[in-house]
């Protein structure tokens, strides 16, 4: 059974025949890919036959000219010989570097040797080189030998360019099968009736189709609406915050202390600009740090510098905006999470970027506790994907007990990313906040990583077309054992 494309394009094209797919679609009226895959169709069906070759294009390169206008080195060299120059005479005439390219090759062939410091001529040969460049300038390639062919490509007197191509033979039009059928329905089929005796055209889903390349979002930014979607659905409010913060809330707040290696040059960017703090949990923040306060802590002992908390950095982590949040909120419940840009004086590599993202949450209640951080985190990873999920113990200056969730992946075994804990009292008690807090930080660019297979973290920001048309609108899942 033919559909009307097939038998269009049976019609159209002349038994035994050899069409190139041009000149197909110029007698049939189609396209070239609709007649690639009617083709295809056919040869399924023992009706056609489908040969494809591969055209090569030779042209000279700029110094395939050059030899070919003003004769090759080897030429040259050969005529002054016979003239009775001496080797240093032939350098000084036609340079050093063409002479040195003429003498190899002059050896190469068996034509002269070098005895004693002077070339010879053993034996003379013609120069096949000049006469299959005049050829291939005149398109005639196939009246040059496989091995010279390769020899002028090899010293790049030579270009090569490929293309295939493909051309059709119909072998036989079956007078049996010369029956229409119905590819596509219409109003007027389905009102008349007529599809109730009428034969279907049957799709074959193993036939090449033409890649459609759609308009989506980009695999990054779907990633990240994905784990935004989940914190909502789990009644999360979203908050955000200024890429610039005084070291307080980027630090301080964070039970941080000022010798912290986290602060130095080399990890934080640094602006020549300070803001005035001066209020009440300031003052309690700077007593913590020193002598410990109300917390029962000890602190940090030292002198608390005012003017080092003043000072404006670009955030290190969104921390700084859950825990100004907390201090604006202090009163429970309160189940916030920010996911933004942060950044750090890394040096750019496969796995680190200055500039990335990540995600913050902050849970405050009254009857919370380390089972119910250790469950809210599972249950993300889950709904991200990654069937299997372990904690370890870490360490923060800013939360007791602290953990890095973990993540299975096959191929790379347990994964970091990121780390999580409950606010210590020298963080909370000073900002106001009686009760616990659960908090944690993720990075999504790792996350990203895992979840898209990719090694190299730089891909995520790289415009490359070709990754984004192949990069499935539904990512797989990449957890599990």
């Amino acid at each position: 059974m033919l559909s009307p494309l097939e038998l269009a394009l049976l019609k159209s094209l002349e038994i035994g025949r050899r069409f190139s797919v041009d000149e197909a679609a110029e007698l049939s009226g189609m396209k070239k890919d609709t007649v690639f895959k009617v083709v295809q169709y056919l040869k399924e069906k023992g009706l056609a036959e489908i040969e494809t070759r591969i055209i090569r294009e030779y042209s000279l390169t700029e110094e395939g000219k050059k030899y070919l206008e003003n004769g090759f080195p080897e030429e040259k060299v050969l005529r002054l010989l016979d003239e009775g120059r001496a080797l240093n005479e032939i350098e000084k005439e036609i340079g050093k570097k063409e002479a040195g390219i003429g003498i190899g090759w002059l050896r190469k062939k068996g034509i002269v040797a070098i005895e004693k410091g002077r070339v010879k001529v053993k034996e003379r040969k013609p120069f096949e080189e000049r006469e299959a460049l005049k050829l291939l300038e005149r398109g005639e390639a196939f009246r040059i030998s496989d091995e010279l062919l390769r020899v002028l490509l090899k010293r790049k007197l030579v270009s090569i360019e490929e293309h295939k191509e493909i051309y059709v033979k119909i072998l036989e039009i079956p007078e049996a099968e010369l029956k229409e059928v119905i590819s596509d329905l219409t109003p007027e089929i389905l009102l008349t009736g007529k599809w109730k005796e009428a034969d279907f055209l049957k799709y074959d889903i193993k036939i090449p189709s033409e890649d459609i390349f759609t308009g989506k979002i980009h695999p990054y930014e779907r990633i990240i609406s994905e784990c935004r979607k989940i914190f909502l659905e789990m009644g999360f409010t979203e908050i955000k915050g200024n890429y610039v913060q005084t070291s307080f809330w980027n630090f301080d707040a964070l039970f941080q202390p000022q010798d912290h290696p986290a602060r130095d040059m080399q990890d934080t960017f640094y602006l020549d600009e300070y803001v005035d703090l001066k209020d009440e949990q300031v003052e309690a923040v700077s007593k913590t740090h020193e002598n410990g306060w109300k917390t029962g802590s000890t602190g940090w002992g030292g002198e608390w510098s005012l003017k080092r908390a003043e000072q404006l950095v670009l955030r290190t982590h969104t921390t700084a905006i859950t825990i100004h949040h907390l201090a604006n909120n202090s009163e429970p419940p309160v189940k916030a999470f920010c996911i933004d840009r942060v950044f750090r004086r890394e040096s750019i590599d496969a796995t680190h970027l200055p500039e990335f993202e990540q995600l913050e949450g902050v849970v405050l209640d009254r009857k919370v506790g380390f089972r119910d951080l250790l469950g809210l985190l599972r249950e993300f990873f889950l709904k991200m994907g990654f069937e299997d999920v372990r904690f370890r113990p870490g360490y923060f200056p800013y939360t007791e007990p602290s953990v890095e969730p973990e993540v299975y992946v096959e191929g790379l075994g347990w994964v970091e990313l990121g780390g999580a804990g409950i606010f210590r009292e020298e963080v909370t008690l000073p900002l106001g906040i009686k009760d616990k807090v659960l908090a944690w930080g993720l990075g999504i660019g790792r996350l990203a990583m895992l979840r898209l297979g990719m090694k190299d973290l730089r891909r995520l920001y790289v415009p490359d077309i070709g990754w984004l048309r192949k990069t499935p609108v539904i990512s797989s899942k990449k957890g599990g054992k």
